[in-house]
């Protein structure tokens, strides 16, 4: 079923066309998953009538604070020191990794939200790729949809109408240099190693999907029947 389910970057600086293109939706519940950093960085989401917000952080506000203000503030051979020879890339793997491993309370809370009352429902983070594009895909993976497919999703939030906007400090042309957004690249991209890096997480840990939505969430089989009904009718 369409409409049920949707994902984006934060909502703090929605316009007044936003708020009403988003009051159409219909939605009974948004998810943020923006941390008290995140809430300071950029502020608290836009307030739609009659729609519930409910905020569970993700992240902790203390994980990788020097790193973040590097990403932000930092001159080109601190980025290069941090970013470079592929520890980008590997630090969003191994970030995806760290959520589904840590994270269970969290997710096995928001599935049986979906399936008990929340629907149709928003998942947000900042940009709307990692910590809400894991919960989509955790959410995905308990209606039984294939790994490819939820690949597929994902992905999309590489569209250019889609990509969060990478903020410096210093807007200047040498703080954004080609060199500098190809550093940052790895961090701000979807890619598809990323979610792979969880999926193997699961399997790692659990043995597969069914017991890491029974054991690692606490999902019951009628809480999971619930959601397909929910979402899938």
């Amino acid at each position: 079923m369409t409409g049920r389910l949707f994902r984006s970057g934060h909502l703090a600086h929605a316009t007044e066309s936003d708020a009403e293109f988003l009051a159409s939706l219909g939605l009974h519940t948004i998810f943020d998953f923006r941390n008290g950093a995140d809430h300071a960085l950029e502020g608290p989401d836009v307030e739609l009538p009659g729609v519930r917000n409910v905020n569970i952080p993700l992240s902790d506000p203390a994980d990788g604070r020097e790193f973040w203000r590097l990403v932000r503030d930092g001159d080109l051979d601190q980025l290069r020191g941090i970013l470079g020879d592929g520890k980008a890339a590997a630090r969003m793997s191994n970030s995806y990794r760290g959520i589904i491993r840590q994270r269970t309370a969290e997710h096995g809370r928001v599935v049986h939200a979906l399936a008990e009352d929340s629907v149709p429902a928003l998942m947000h983070c900042a940009a709307g790729k990692d910590r809400a594009g894991l919960s989509i895909a955790v959410t995905l993976l308990a209606l039984g949809v294939e790994r490819e497919a939820i690949v597929t999703d994902y992905l999309e939030s590489n569209a250019p109408h889609r990509r969060y906007r990478v903020r410096r400090t210093d807007e200047s042309a040498g703080a954004r240099s080609p060199e500098v957004m190809e550093l940052l690249a790895p961090l701000f991209d979807a890619r598809a190693e990323y979610l792979v890096a969880a999926f193997d997480t699961i399997d790692e840990i659990w043995g597969g999907v069914d017991r890491y939505l029974a054991e690692g969430l606490g999902l019951r089989p009628e809480t999971l029947d619930r959601l397909r009904d929910r979402l899938l009718v």
